[in-house]
């Protein structure tokens, strides 16, 4: 039976099961999304991939900076909704938001609840060497991703998956997992299970302190920092090139079988391969110079030559 529901999302990872809810009839009452911020040299103000996505087909959008205000909460509750579905909107949603709808507002998380709750689960799970993560569809209450779960979907992570792969996967599965909680929500054949408290983490946003690269640190936490910032924000280390000290974005790595009793940072091999804390090393697949493209590592070096010895800091 279609619903009535909206949908509250921002980001790319979101606008797929915006689609599939339109594929699966539903009535979109009304799109939430961020405001349109500042983008590129122009600074033009840009919407969101949702936002664009919504207008385009024609939807109601609407992009308040908060739903704290009484007018914005009435406006809510006035669209009468069977259920609100809520993939990474951005804004914390009232408690008078929450109770508006008749069945509830239900959110798609990029993680297996209660382990990564918070902002930054797809990249914290990688940084963290998990071997598995997915999607949950998740009632929402007043805590921070704490509500029962009441459907859920698992995709291992392998050892070449980087933020920007598994996010597209996770995507596809969100917009797979969405239609049919929604239903099992709304004939009651999925039952909400609470979550438990045991191996709960917080996925905390990404800053700009996360992004340096420490050599000191066994090679195995290195490539998953690496893998799990990218493409972006990047992680980064320093090269003492010809002209002088250069950040380097490294946007793929991959683990190597060299043991090396090497200085953590120095580069061991021709092939970027570059020595960490445990004795192991990590080889530098992808880079980027400040201002230019990303680059396979050959054709990096083939640019940018860098010896056997020097020491990335």
């Amino acid at each position: 039976m279609p619903l009535r529901i909206a949908f509250m999302g921002s980001p790319s990872i979101a606008q797929g099961v915006l689609e599939a809810l339109i594929a699966a009839g539903h009535d979109i009452a009304c799109v939430y999304s961020q405001p349109p911020r500042p983008s590129g040299r122009g600074q033009k103000l840009t919407p969101t991939p949702v936002h664009a996505f919504a207008e385009a087909r024609g939807l109601d959008v609407r992009t308040p900076k908060s739903l704290k205000k009484p007018e914005e909460q009435a406006a809510f509750a006035a669209l009468n909704l069977d259920a609100a579905v809520v993939v990474a909107y951005g804004l914390i949603l009232p408690q008078p938001v929450l109770d508006a709808p008749r069945l509830g507002c239900l959110n798609m998380h990029a993680s297996i609840l209660p382990r990564w709750r918070g902002a930054a689960p797809i990249q914290r799970a990688i940084m963290a060497g998990d071997t598995e993560t997915g999607v949950d569809a998740m009632m929402m209450e007043a805590g921070l991703d704490t509500g029962p779960v009441l459907a859920s979907v698992r995709t291992p992570i392998t050892t070449q998956d980087t933020a920007g792969t598994l996010h597209d996967r996770l995507a596809v599965l969100a917009a797979e997992l969405a239609p049919r909680a929604l239903a099992g929500l709304a004939d009651g054949s999925l039952k909400p299970l609470p979550q438990t408290e045991e191996g709960m983490t917080y996925a905390q946003k990404i800053t700009a302190a996360d992004q340096r690269i420490d050599w000191t640190k066994p090679a195995a936490e290195v490539d998953c920092q690496i893998r799990g910032l990218a493409p972006s924000p990047g992680a980064w280390c320093e090269a003492d090139l010809v002209q002088g000290p250069v950040r380097l974005k490294v946007l793929l790595s991959e683990l190597t079988d060299h043991a090396t009793i090497a200085t953590p940072g120095s580069l061991i091999d021709d092939e970027l391969s570059v020595a960490c804390g445990d004795g192991r090393s990590v080889r530098l697949q992808r880079l980027q110079k400040p201002g230019g493209k990303p680059l396979g590592a050959r054709e990096f070096l083939a640019g940018t030559p860098i010896p056997e010895g020097d020491v990335f800091s």
